[in-house]
């Protein structure tokens, strides 16, 4: 067993610690460097998709805010039965699941609707909406329009269905998607699909460059 001694501040130290100690007196601590190598900051299209990310998601757990003025959801029961939607906002043109959607806002030149309707304008990306609620429909559009405009993307295409299924009132999401894209400040145009890309029940979105 290590013998113990006394120090000069009356504390018992044994041979061991001692011997420790006597070892490392002339050791000095090394430096601490701190790390200069900082990440790379995220470009501005990365800061602008995670603001936009960041946004749809508090909208989604804090009642809609903004969003709830931009693009807001249509009451049922104040579409007329026969589904003249024309007195909500003064900015719905289509009523039925068959009728055609088109929108073209000042700038747009007819020559680039004509290829827009025609299919023409390759699709870059597409979001299919049919069948959910309004609500989630609404938050996954905004969010699909603001990922596509960082994305750089041009031409998108839309599915909202015909709202076969929604009775008397018409087809409530077409309708609200038809309000929505046209409140849509990045949204230049748009029009129903070709037949084969799901006619009236889809329609092709001409995004701002």
């Amino acid at each position: 067993m290590a013998k113990q001694r006394t120090t000069a501040k009356g504390d018992a130290v044994n041979d061991d610690v001692l011997a420790f100690r006597a070892a490392v007196r002339d050791v000095k601590p090394l430096a601490h460097e701190p790390n200069l190598k900082q990440p790379a900051k995220p470009g501005p299209r990365a800061l602008r998709r995670k603001a936009a990310s960041m946004h749809a998601a508090r909208d989604g757990h804090a009642g809609h805010g903004g969003i709830d003025a931009d693009m807001p959801l249509i009451d049922p029961l104040s579409v007329p039965p026969d589904g003249a939607g024309g007195g909500i906002a003064g900015s719905v043109t289509s009523s039925t699941g068959g009728d055609p959607l088109t929108f073209q806002r000042a700038g747009v030149q007819n020559q680039v609707m004509r290829r827009l309707r025609r299919g023409l304008i390759p699709i870059e990306d597409e979001l299919d909406l049919h069948g959910l609620t309004q609500s989630v429909a609404r938050d996954l559009l905004a969010q699909f329009l603001n990922h596509s405009r960082d994305a750089g993307r041009r031409c998108v295409r839309i599915i909202h269905g015909k709202g076969y299924r929604s009775g008397a009132r018409g087809p409530i999401l077409k309708i609200a998607v038809d309000l929505w894209l046209r409140r849509h400040s990045d949204v230049m145009a748009f029009t129903s699909a070709r037949p084969i890309d799901g006619g009236t029940g889809a329609v092709y979105v001409l995004l701002r460059a």
